[in-house]
């Protein structure tokens, strides 16, 4: 579930995991985007969308968005578990400070400076520098697939992310569809390699973990693929297609 196609990138990667997976995507074209949205408000939109896919009785829900995780996790899970685990988006915050940065952290500009996100860098980053970035527009430029404003965004976000920065955080799953296109802004002539990190494979790891699944790429049938309007069943939007995480779903998954 999330508010859009940010999704995306966590559910590539279970059907990578798990091609025998039927999923269920809930999205809120109708709500999007939720960053602007109040904390109590962004919690009423994610229960309502994840109870419109709770209502095809999935083993396992997936918070596909940072901002949801932050404001309406633990609604969510007091209101679904145990009967269905709720796994949430954390931006990988400690795998980039273990190697030693400096790191920046791209995120909304609700995320950025967030008690939640400090409290993520006082945990895992201690003595390693780390810079946040707001990044202004980019997950609805991403959203929408306008390719001028994406490059308008990612450019303004890249000037704000220090020339020495050899790691950057993708604190948003939208920003996980445009990871190539981060690199080659970010990446800085005469600096190592830059090194990018995202959740969508950790993320769909924990949710086969909770569920006590295994990994079976080799899998011998392919799961079906529900798409949730706003709780209205629907199409993956014409945006998806843009990025390869919905053209591999599109490929390989028959109708829901």
């Amino acid at each position: 579930m999330d508010s859009g196609i940010g999704l995306l990138a966590a559910t590539a990667a279970v059907r990578r995991l798990r091609p025998d997976a039927d999923l269920v995507l809930s999205l809120d074209p109708d709500g999007m985007p939720w960053g602007p949205r109040t904390p109590e408000d962004l919690t009423a939109r994610a229960l309502a969308v994840a109870e419109a896919a709770a209502a095809h009785r999935p083993d396992a829900l997936i918070i596909g968005c940072n901002t949801a995780t932050v404001h309406a996790l633990p609604t969510l899970r007091s209101r679904l578990e145990p009967g269905i685990p709720v796994v949430g988006t954390v931006p990988a915050i400690k795998p980039a400070a273990a190697g030693g940065g400096p790191v920046a952290i791209w995120a909304t500009p609700a995320t950025t400076g967030s008690p939640y996100q400090r409290g993520l860098i006082t945990d895992f980053a201690d003595g390693v520098h780390v810079t946040e970035v707001p990044c202004f527009g980019l997950a609805e430029a991403v959203e929408h697939a306008d390719e001028t404003a994406i490059d308008a965004a990612v450019a303004a976000a890249a000037a704000l992310t220090p020339e020495d920065v050899t790691t950057v955080v993708l604190g948003c799953t939208h920003y996980e569809l445009v990871a190539e296109r981060i690199r080659a802004a970010v990446q800085r002539p005469g600096f190592p390699p830059l090194v990018l990190h995202g959740s969508a494979g950790a993320v769909a790891a924990q949710a086969l973990r909770r569920l006590g699944e295994q990994p079976a790429p080799r899998a011998a049938t392919t799961g079906t693929l529900t798409v949730l309007l706003s709780g209205r069943e629907g199409a993956l939007p014409e945006a998806a297609l843009t990025y390869a995480e919905g053209r591999l779903l599109k490929a390989t998954s028959p109708a829901g």
